[in-house]
């Protein structure tokens, strides 16, 4: 019997980063994968010299979780150009920011969807995203969302809706505008790419950090919660003293019995091309509009980062909705191959398809209202009514459960307390910092001193109680 403080059920990035910070709070930290490799979602099958990222992928550098975790430097990413490409019979029209591709401003100008009031409408929609988030209490649909702006036209089922569509995994207009404001703000502030080596590169910097091996293909049984927590692998039971489930929501939702959500569907085929169909390094729509075909979205990979393929050689991705409920067929794969040669206006013949990925549970579906902290299972412990509710791990009483963050602090700071009360469990709680001396405070303003703010603002340190206590 093996035992461990913590074991991680899991290795994708959520597994990946929680052991990280486990380990740095000097925790041992056994990670569990039922699969044979690390990655979760994000992997990427080497077939033949073409990596092929199971299911088109981006990683946004502007996400605040990528800054603070990841080394982007060491990625290497190759950025996507900012904008799309309107592809039907070969002529492609190009979409793009004037501000990150200046030098596409003219062919933006001339691509014939700028009308004035299309334009303004979607602007108006799109303001939510540039200033302040409605409450969630406004949240609506994204179709009722863009109703209400009045945005119509093409720019908005042609352009918006169809990249959304790849982006969400649905088709509806029923995701939570919410969400779409917050992916629409991301998208403003950086341009998503793709690592040198694919996208496999960032479960794999995640678990260089790690002290021991993950250990693949252990798919876990059962958990039985007691005086400490205990695990039924192959062949062996595993004993913890705490336990994080990480997994996809339907594995989590057979080891807790916690709900599972709607999950939507991804297809991916990938095809090896002796020419590029364009030197374009933008994201590929049907400018005929959603119904011309299967396909979502489409892009030359070998356009943005040519390690994805072998030299003198190309390769194109081609996405598709997988529908719930519907297997793949041999005659969708034909009707991409059609589609792409309608857009591009080129024999895909000599196309080989190198893989297909079908990815059933893809991405989970989104409905409005966005509940943007989702409820935590303390196990019996304490809640603290005053702060938002966090996750906490009693020494006393190890427990399954979901680690939400709450934006009032950094998530590493906020879990290495946590880990460090869970290994010292005698510690006395530390008080807050005495009065740093009678009658000198501190400024909340760097730049400015304690005795320049009004009085009703400046700190103050009651006698026999130190500065820093009290309720908040």
């Amino acid at each position: 019997m093996t035992t461990s403080d913590v074991i991680v059920i899991g290795a994708g990035l959520a597994g990946l980063v929680c052991a990280g910070e486990l380990t740095r709070a000097g925790l041992q930290v056994d990670v569990l994968e039922a699969s044979d490799g690390i990655g979760g979602r994000i992997r990427t099958d080497v077939i033949d010299g073409y990596r092929c990222d199971r299911g088109f992928q981006l990683l946004n550098p502007a996400y605040p979780a990528a800054r603070e975790l990841l080394d982007l430097d060491a990625l290497d990413l190759r950025q996507f150009g900012a904008g799309v490409g309107m592809a039907a019979h070969g002529d492609i029209r190009v979409l793009a920011d004037p501000l990150r591709s200046p030098t596409l401003l003219p062919a933006t100008v001339r691509s014939g969807y700028l009308r004035p009031r299309e334009l303004a409408s979607l602007t108006r929609w799109a303001v939510p995203a540039i200033g302040r988030l409605r409450p969630p209490t406004a949240d609506t649909t994204l179709q009722e969302s863009l109703n209400a702006a009045k945005a119509s036209g093409r720019l908005r089922t042609d352009v918006l809706e169809q990249f959304l569509t790849g982006v969400l995994a649905d088709d509806s207009g029923s995701t939570s505008a919410r969400f779409v404001y917050l992916l629409l703000r991301s998208f403003l502030r950086g341009t998503p790419g793709i690592p040198t080596s694919g996208m496999q590169a960032i479960p794999d910097q995640l678990a260089n950090r790690l002290n021991a091996p993950v250990r693949t293909q252990v798919p876990v049984g059962r958990i039985r919660s007691g005086s400490v927590m205990e695990l039924e692998v192959p062949d062996a039971t595993l004993t913890a003293r705490a336990v994080v489930v990480a997994t996809d929501p339907t594995t989590a939702g057979a080891l807790t019995g916690a709900p599972s959500p709607t999950m939507n569907g991804l297809s991916t085929y990938w095809y090896a091309a002796p020419e590029p169909p364009t030197t374009l390094d933008l994201l590929l729509l049907d400018a005929r509009g959603p119904s011309a075909g299967p396909v979502v979205d489409a892009a030359v990979m070998t356009n943005v980062a040519p390690s994805y393929a072998p030299s003198g050689s190309h390769l194109v991705q081609a996405t598709t909705l997988l529908r719930r409920g519907r297997e793949p067929e041999a005659a969708d794969e034909a009707a991409v191959r059609r589609q792409l040669e309608q857009m591009l206006a080129v024999s895909t013949s000599d196309w080989e398809l190198v893989v297909a990925h079908h990815i059933a549970n893809a991405l989970p579906e989104q409905l409005p209202p966005l509940n943007s902290r989702q409820p935590v299972d303390l196990g019996g412990g304490p809640v603290r009514r005053r702060r938002p509710p966090r996750h906490r791990l009693d020494p006393g009483r190890s427990r399954v459960g979901t680690t939400r963050r709450s934006s009032r602090q950094p998530p590493p700071a906020r879990l290495m307390r946590t880990m460090r009360r869970l290994r010292s469990p005698s510690r006395p709680p530390r008080g807050p910092p005495p009065c740093r001396a009678p009658g000198r405070h501190r400024s909340p303003d760097p730049e400015q001193p304690a005795e320049a703010l009004p009085a009703a603002r400046r700190p103050r340190c009651l006698p026999g109680r130190p500065s820093g206590s009290g309720s908040r």
